[in-house]
């Protein structure tokens, strides 16, 4: 099936891209990798689409160091996460969830603005923004605003993004020397989404962890985390059940997603106790 546009603009601004989307009223969509977009497109999924270009807008590249956070401009390319000195330095979760991200032809054309955006909740970057406790830069028409991840991400491919509104960067505390970064999946082959994954981070006592494939967002494990920051293990394992929602589809039942969860916490903490 081949994709039908409503038209196509190429913003050179970050305000001329959002009073775009505003004007379309909700009829427009944001193309930067396109590696999801496209695919839905296709599909004949997304409508008539008018799409308005973001890759020419200089100010959302970039990765640097602002006081005690790292920002990632939200162009930045999955392939870019995997290499970047920076990112190796003060958030090796990312780099680590690099390789796990479908293909390397998709790698070198999608975004973390994008993934973000989409929220798939089997997808491994919006699990490792909110376990690293990030937040998310978001431009309107109206100014700008940050949000906390465990906010932004809702349901489904639902986040607190406005029609009218772009990512623009995400802010990450840098990590320390004493922490702890890992990421875990189990998928059906290799480049599949995740049937179960978390992302793991430990900071001092604290502990972080989000799992995805395991309910219609990326989910903070509350119970588990507050079980391991006390000291027990066994808790947070029995905890896990209470903190994920997987649902049944054909890949794979809510059953067996529930146990690949807890197969994945036990093999993770039996390495970082």
């Amino acid at each position: 099936m081949k994709p039908t546009l409503a038209g196509y603009a190429r913003a050179s601004t970050i305000a001329e891209a959002t009073a775009w989307l505003a004007e379309a009223e909700g009829e427009a969509k944001v193309i930067a990798g396109g590696q999801s977009l496209m695919a839905a497109m296709n599909m004949g999924l997304a409508g008539d689409t008018r799409l308005i270009d973001i890759n020419g807008i200089a100010a959302l590249q970039g990765i640097r160091v602002e006081g005690d956070r790292l920002v990632i401009g939200a162009l930045t390319r999955h392939a870019e996460l995997g290499r970047n000195a920076l990112i190796a330095e003060h958030a090796p979760l990312l780099q680590r969830a690099v390789p796990l991200i479908a293909h390397e032809a998709i790698r070198s054309r999608g975004t973390i603005g994008g993934s973000l955006s989409h929220a798939d909740p089997a997808a491994e970057l919006p699990a490792c923004v909110l376990a690293l406790d990030g937040r998310i830069r978001i431009a309107g028409p109206e100014g700008e605003r940050e949000v906390a991840a465990d906010d932004f991400f809702q349901d489904v491919f639902v986040t607190d993004l406005g029609s009218d509104e772009i990512v623009t960067a995400i802010s990450l505390p840098l990590a320390g020397a004493d922490e702890t970064h890992d990421i875990r999946e189990l998928s059906r082959r290799a480049g599949d989404f995740a049937l179960a994954g978390l992302a793991f981070v430990k900071r001092g006592g604290a502990h972080r962890i989000a799992f995805f494939g395991t309910g219609p967002r990326p989910l903070l494990a509350r119970g588990v985390m507050a079980a391991l920051d006390a000291g027990d293990t066994a808790g947070a394992l029995e905890a896990l059940s209470g903190d994920i929602e997987p649902q049944s589809d054909a890949h794979a039942s809510a059953a067996y997603r529930g146990h690949l969860a807890r197969v994945l916490l036990s093999r993770c903490l039996k390495d970082h106790a």
